[in-house]
């Protein structure tokens, strides 16, 4: 049963002199409704004010951790309708996310956050379940970006630089919620101070996708992730940076820093870490052709990775900065838009990971000029290569988006997926952006925070489940507007969406 609530929005009245909160009425439709408006209760107004007092960004870390403390002790006192234990679908036709293509005839049970059953036939009616006639419409997982920045894609980078950490936040969980309403309910996060963000939709104060968290990228002096303005350098060592007390990277120039760097952010909670090897677009000053670390370097921080029996991925993009990071030991490669044969086969033989994104034209970015412009057309100009070289040689290959610094552009990650219709079949391309995803973010090991099977339908995975209104295997851009096209999504069996009749 569709059921609709009338939500908070929250929104910062500084600007204005108004309070961090204020009153935004938001309509959302899901089956987990909260009710009345919570903006002016009482525990609401002591976070408002803790915000507007205490936040800057040089307490960003410790300022956001305990704002999302005060909020969880507010929240936890909101009613919530109760979930059904049970709930069956039928109907449907499956897309797995093992296979290319879809199943009929069967029945899907969820019992609590798991999958519980996938049965042939007609079980007939299974007591105290929720139906589900899904009218014929496609049942698949949820979908899984495998590069994603959470706190970085709804915002430009001078109000990222600028604002207060409340605010950041507050539209970092806004877009959390939207990626989650594309049908995205997993992602993996490749550098930014999302450890409260995560923990917040964890604990269920906010809506939006599972969190493979990396933490602060780490990169060196000049690499890509050092955006200090030009009065922080030299950099003091007794000093960190504005960037790096925001936990968006860490500059660090010695295996000692590495090895340092690498170990807090696992301490920190990271699934994983990501180690910066090579230049990058978005930094104001780090060509793709230079390389970051020393192998030595390289290799302690993958080092630690191993033993907190976990995984770093490399941020590289030309051959020889590659050629290094496998030569320390990398397991996963991300971008590598401007590699050659050669590497693709090396990295195929001895079964590295690319996770590497399909920018097809400058439209896959926000607004560039200068040389920031130019690293971005040779990535476009790269990525016919970099996935011919990938089906060629049979790399293990996922999918990201890596989207930054705008709404209107972290809205096309169906889009982006779409791209992979060039080099893929359509249920290629599903099944890389589920079940292939999902093995990438297995790597992790015992640092998984979701240690059940995600990105699969199959008794015992996480009830990650979108219904699909048409065949995505047949028509892959159809989920460039969810909007329109999903009518159903769930996450841990909680319905966030829902267009279907119960």
């Amino acid at each position: 049963m569709q059921t609709r609530r009338s939500g908070w929005g929250l929104r910062t009245g500084q600007a204005s002199g108004g309070s961090a909160f204020d009153c935004a009425p938001v309509v959302m439709s899901d089956a987990i409704g909260q009710a009345g408006c919570l903006c002016h209760r009482p525990g609401l107004a002591a976070v408002s004010r803790k915000l507007n007092a205490a936040m800057s960004r040089r307490g960003f870390v410790a300022g956001l951790a305990g704002s999302l403390a005060t909020l969880r002790t507010t929240m936890a006192q909101s009613p919530q309708t109760a979930r059904p234990r049970r709930i069956l679908f039928t109907n449907f036709r499956l897309f797995d996310g093992r296979g290319t293509s879809l199943r009929d005839g069967l029945t899907l049970l969820v019992e609590g956050d798991r999958i519980a059953a996938l049965d042939s036939g007609n079980p007939g009616p299974v007591e105290g379940a929720r139906v589900y006639d899904c009218g014929g419409r496609t049942l698949m997982p949820g979908l899984i970006d495998a590069h994603w920045h959470a706190l970085l894609a709804g915002l430009p980078m001078s109000r990222l630089l600028t604002a207060d950490a409340g605010y950041i936040y507050l539209a970092a969980a806004q877009e959390a919620e939207r990626t989650l309403m594309r049908g995205f309910t997993s992602v993996r996060d490749l550098g930014g101070p999302v450890f409260p963000l995560k923990q917040a939709i964890d604990d269920g104060l906010v809506a939006g996708p599972r969190i493979y968290a990396s933490g602060a990228m780490i990169t060196t002096t000049g690499g890509h992730g050092d955006l200090r303005s030009l009065s922080e350098v030299p950099r003091s060592a007794a000093r960190l940076s504005e960037i790096e007390k925001m936990g968006a990277a860490m500059i660090a120039d010695s295996e000692g820093d590495v090895r340092l760097r690498a170990r807090e952010q696992l301490m920190l909670g990271a699934s994983q870490i990501k180690l910066v090897a090579g230049g990058g677009v978005s930094s104001p000053r780090s060509p793709l052709d230079m390389t970051t670390f020393s192998e030595t370097e390289l290799s302690a921080g993958i080092g630690v990775a191993r033993d907190w029996n976990t995984y770093a991925a490399v941020h590289a993009y030309a051959s020889h900065t590659i050629r290094r990071a496998l030569a320390a030991g990398a397991v996963c490669i991300e971008h590598g838009h401007l590699m050659d044969a050669a590497i693709a086969r090396t990295m195929a033989e001895r079964g590295v990971w690319l996770s590497t994104q399909p920018f097809l034209s400058a439209e896959d970015s926000v607004p560039l000029t200068g040389p920031q412009q130019d690293r971005l057309l040779q990535v476009v100009g790269g990525t016919d290569t970099v996935y011919r070289l990938a089906r060629e040689h049979g790399i293990r290959t996922a999918f990201g988006s890596d989207l930054l610094f705008s709404p209107e552009m972290a809205a096309r990650q169906g889009t982006m997926l779409g791209h992979l219709a060039r080099w893929y079949t359509n249920g290629e391309a599903l099944r890389m952006a589920t079940g292939t995803n999902a093995e990438l973010l297995a790597l992790s090991g015992p640092r998984n925070p979701y240690p059940a099977p995600l990105g699969v339908i199959e008794a015992g995975a996480f009830a990650d489940l979108l219904v699909v209104d048409g065949d995505p295997v047949a028509d892959l851009s159809i989920l460039a507007a969810p909007e329109r096209s999903l009518r159903l999504i769930m996450k841990g069996g909680g319905v966030y969406k829902d267009r279907l009749t119960a």
